[in-house]
This record gives structure tokens, C-alpha cells and sequence, in this order.
């Protein structure tokens, strides 16, 4: 898992060793050559080192895009059959969307392949992801950005549950299929690779070696990490959360360094937002112009809306454009971006804003009544819905509005009323047929925070300050790599 370039042997090797085991691993593999070099490298390692106590499962996706896809999954399955590791294949079923479809095909992979793992009882996941795949996706950031990109990460945890390692990350595509050609073994050409109405495609055909690519890796990978560190710390000393809605920047934390306010304030304002990305540069290089300026005022950017006091910066989700979640009973969804929300119900229900009803949930009745109410837990279990829906429920005139309260330390009259009158505006309200529920029954829906930057893809890099940020607003730690060690390093 270093950026300097290794063999596909070698990679794989150091790969196996830095593993916590013993271990369960499921390739995904679609028979392509990267994913085909995967399994073999894999295969063979294991079988020449047992005493590493690994096993193997393998899943192919069959997105059921194009005709052959079918029969090119059961090769892949028959391979699999030969070298004796259990195999399952996948498939997309349903609509395929018209447009945007690789990245509805990426988001159906992973979630297939989650659901494989789970099946499987696997510890993580690995992809064939190589160096080639590695520069193109560099080239097509730097077309829209001049920020360092880690590009590909390494390690990736999915939806909160697994982790997407990426050995051959490191390794070129023509060694992979040099030793695929030593071993006799053949792979499958998808015939998309050679269709230049993708935008990879047709970088990959206008792509020209730059030396220079490693070491632009290196100082990202190395730059990442260290970003997210500062903005752990950063948070502990600079930020404050009220009633789970509205955030606070103490006036001392908009002047530390630009770079780690830039990283820190750029997730927050995703998280607030319920955005998956940061602000781009330009918004971002406005919004840190505005609150390192000396004069008080409002601006928005990422859904966000920035409330400069002289007590410091005040963040929450802007009003407009919170649309409604519909949910039947079983079913669960993100409402927002910003709160996943699971109906225990037998009827189905909605979550919607608080601003959506009656003037009285946002009177200074609601913001007194909202004040009183207790501290949460400082740590919760993941699975202790009863006492966490407990803690984040505040009874309010006419019904009850699930408002995380975790962060609440004593009354909150301290706060500038326009700006917890706009958070509590952006907060869930639990309704069925028009009526809002009942205390009872919102005790039935799991309504937990969503933080749209990290919960469905965290890189590694990122993974200190997301950790932190769980534990600010009281929701459970996110899983640790299963790794010993990364690039040599003990962690």
C-alpha cells in the first residue's frame, strides 16, 4: 500500500503481511485482468504461506448491461471452480438509470459486493484497482481542480461496514498481465474499455507518462493524513455542537492555519449540508475569505448557511430545498444527507423538516423547551436504538421532533436565537398520514445522524477526523482498518 511502484509478487506479499489474521478476504473479481491477477497473486500467496491463516471468496458483479455479461460471470465462476474457492455472482437487477449510469453501476457494485461479504462472513473486501487506473483518475481530477488529489485510495470503508483494500493499487497493468500470460491463464476484454463515450476511456487513450505522477501520490498520501489529524484536533479544541443541529466555530479556531481550517471546514460544511463533497475551491476560497474577515454577517455555500458572530462562526442547513423521505414499514433510507432513518412501523411514515409545519415548532416556546432538555450519553452502542431515540427526542407543543441533543451542555439561551431558530428549522419531524407521531411510535423509527462525506465512502486518509467527528456528535466509531501496519509502518 505505497505509492512507489512494486511488483504484482511483491505488492501482494507485503499486502498479506500487514493483514490482522486471521482473515477472511473476498475478491471481487470480473474477469478482467487486473481483477483475474487479483485472485491468482492472492491464491498463490496464500497457498505458499498458511501459516497466515487466510482464506479466500471470490464475488463477480453482473451488471446486466450488455449481452455476455451472463456467460462471462459463470468463466469467471468456473475459474474460481478450479482453484477451489467458493464463488457467488451478483446481479444488478432492475432499472438502469439513462444517465449517470457508471455511477450508478459503481454505487450497485459495492453494495452487492457488501451484501457477498456479509454472505461470505468476510473481514474485508480487495478490488484489482492498478496503477494504470491510478494516473487516469489524476489526469481526470486535474482537468477540474488544481488541489493535490490522493487520487484512488488504497483503503476505502464502505457504508460503514467494510473495507475496500486495494493491493495492485502500485503495480502496472502490463505486469499483471505478464504474469497472467506466464501462468497460461487467460482474462475477459470488456468491450466498454474501448468505448470512448466514457470519459476514462478517452483519457486513457490521450494519457502520457509524467515521472512526476508517483511523487505527486506521495505527497498527497502523505498530505492527507496529516490534514485529517490537525482537523481532529481542531475540532476538540475550536467546535462545538448544540442539540446535534448547530454548529460553532469558537472565534480562536478561524485563525489557525489556512490549510487545516480549509479541510476541517470544508467536511463540516458537508456534513451540515448533507453533501458527499467538500465545497469546490472557488466556494471554499470565498467562504474562508468571509469568515476570517473581521465584519459579522451571513453567507451560503454548500447548503450551508455561515453565521458570522462576534462568539464565533455558526453553521447549519440552510431551509431551502429539504425534500421529504417517504418510508415504508422495514424500509430505511437518508433523509437529507443528514439522518438515517429506519421505520419499525407497520405504516409507513415520513421525515420531513420541522419548517414544513406549524410557526409554534419554531417559536421561543420550542427553543425554551428545547434548552431544558438533558444531555445524551457521551458513547452510545450501535445497536441500542431505544436509548438513543430516547436521548434525541424533545417534546415540543403539538407533537414530537427527533433533535439529536448530544453536544447540549446545560441551557441554551447562551445562543444567538436566529441561528438555533434556523437549526431547529432544519430539524427531522416524524409524521404518518399528514399526523405527527406519537412519542410512542417515534420510539419504533432509528434515527441516527448521517454523515454524507464519510458514512458511504471513507478513505483511510480521512478516517481520523471522521472518527473524532462520531464521537462529537455521540454515534458509533467507525471500524478500524484490519491491517497491522501500512507502508511499513505499526498501526
Amino acid at each position: 500500500m505505497s505509492p512507489e511502484a512494486a511488483s504484482p509478487q511483491l505488492a501482494i506479499l507485503q499486502f498479506l503481511t500487514s493483514l490482522q489474521s486471521p482473515a477472511r478476504i473476498l475478491v471481487a473479481i470480473s474477469g478482467g485482468s487486473d481483477s483475474t491477477g487479483l485472485l491468482l497473486l492472492l491464491d498463490e500467496a496464500v497457498k505458499a504461506a498458511p501459516h497466515l491463516k487466510i482464506s479466500l471468496y471470490a464475488a463477480t458483479v453482473d451488471h446486466a448491461l450488455r449481452a455476455g455479461s451472463a456467460d462471462e460471470a459463470r468463466e469467471v465462476a468456473a475459474l474460481c471452480a478450479s482453484l477451489g474457492i467458493a464463488h457467488t455472482i451478483m446481479i444488478w437487477q432492475g432499472d438502469k438509470p439513462k444517465t449517470g449510469i457508471m455511477a450508478a453501476a459503481r454505487e450497485a457494485r459495492y453494495g452487492l459486493l457488501a451484501t457477498a461479504a456479509k454472505e461470505f462472513k468476510a473481514d474485508l473486501i480487495v478490488t484489482g484497482h492498478t496503477f494504470d487506473d491510478q494516473r487516469e483518475t489524476l489526469q481526470m481530477r486535474g482537468m477540474r481542480t488544481e488541489q493535490v488529489s490522493t487520487g484512488i485510495a488504497d483503503a476505502v470503508l464502505f457504508d460503514r461496514s467494510f473495507w475496500i483494500l486495494r493491493p495492485l493499487l502500485f503495480s502496472t497493468r502490463a505486469d499483471i498481465r505478464a504474469f497472467l500470460k506466464e501462468r497460461g491463464v487467460p482474462w475477459i476484454d470488456d468491450p466498454s474499455n474501448e468505448d470512448t463515450t466514457y470519459e476514462r476511456v478517452r483519457m486513457r487513450r490521450q494519457l502520457s507518462v509524467d515521472a512526476g505522477v508517483e511523487r505527486t501520490i506521495q505527497a498527497a498520501c502523505e498530505e492527507r493524513p496529516a490534514l485529517s489529524s490537525k482537523g481532529a484536533e481542531w475540532l476538540d479544541r475550536h467546535f462545538r455542537l448544540h442539540g446535534g443541529l448547530l454548529g460553532q466555530v469558537m472565534p480562536d479556531g478561524l485563525r489557525q492555519d489556512r490549510a487545516v481550517l480549509n479541510y476541517a471546514l470544508g467536511r463540516l460544511a458537508a456534513v451540515f449540508g448533507g453533501q458527499p463533497f467538500a465545497p469546490g475551491r472557488v466556494q471554499m476560497e470565498r467562504v474562508l475569505a468571509f469568515v476570517t474577515g473581521s465584519e459579522p454577517g451571513r453567507m451560503t455555500a454548500g447548503r450551508v448557511v455561515f453565521d458570522l458572530r462576534r462568539d464565533g462562526l455558526y453553521l447549519a442547513r440552510e431551509s431551502r430545498g429539504i425534500l421529504p423521505l417517504l418510508l415504508q414499514p422495514g424500509e430505511a433510507g437518508v433523509w437529507d444527507g443528514r439522518f438515517y432513518a429506519r421505520n419499525g412501523l407497520s405504516t409507513s411514515i415520513a421525515v420531513e423538516a420541522a419548517t414544513l409545519y406549524s410557526p409554534s415548532f419554531l417559536s421561543s416556546d420550542l427553543t425554551r423547551e428545547l434548552s431544558e432538555e438533558s444531555s445524551a450519553p457521551k458513547s452510545l452502542g450501535a445497536n441500542d436504538t431505544s436509548r438513543f431515540i430516547e436521548s434525541i427526542t424533545a417534546q415540543t407543543r403539538g407533537g414530537w421532533i427527533p433533535v439529536t441533543s448530544t453536544g447540549m451542555r446545560g441551557r441554551m439561551h447562551h445562543l444567538p436565537k436566529a441561528a438555533w431558530k434556523r437549526a431547529v428549522a432544519s430539524a427531522p419531524v416524524l409524521s404518518a398520514e399528514g399526523n405527527l407521531l406519537t412519542e410512542e411510535c417515534a420510539r419504533m423509527v432509528e434515527l441516527t445522524p448521517y454523515f454524507a462525506p464519510f458514512d458511504r465512502f471513507l478513505t483511510r486518509f480521512d478516517f481520523i477526523f471522521a472518527n473524532r467527528l462520531s464521537a462529537v456528535f455521540a454515534t458509533a466509531p467507525y471500524a478500524r482498518l484490519p491491517l497491522r501496519s501500512i507502508d511499513g509502518k505499526t498501526i
